[in-house]
């Protein structure tokens, strides 16, 4: 199946998947994706992950595949 995403969702994702079953921490998701350390207004990131949980979650609000880890930032786990 393909999926459709846009670019800094395809960012995200990849990111994600070099360091599945990883936490990657919210300040390294900016940096390597936006290019900045900048964490004033993290909206942007939470909408990014609610955005690639719609396309690959079979219940978006109760996710298997991208957990949140509370104060952190988000896991890619696979096989879930």
């Amino acid at each position: 199946n393909e999926l459709a995403v846009r670019f800094k969702e395809f960012e995200l994702l990849q990111l994600l998947l070099t360091h599945a079953g990883e936490v990657v921490s919210r300040a390294d998701i900016f940096e390597q994706v936006w290019g900045t350390d900048w964490l004033g207004d993290t909206r942007t990131l939470d909408v990014h992950i609610r955005w690639l949980r719609e396309k690959l979650e079979d219940d978006p609000s109760n996710p298997r595949f991208i957990q949140t880890v509370r104060n952190v930032g988000y896991r890619l786990v696979l096989g879930a």
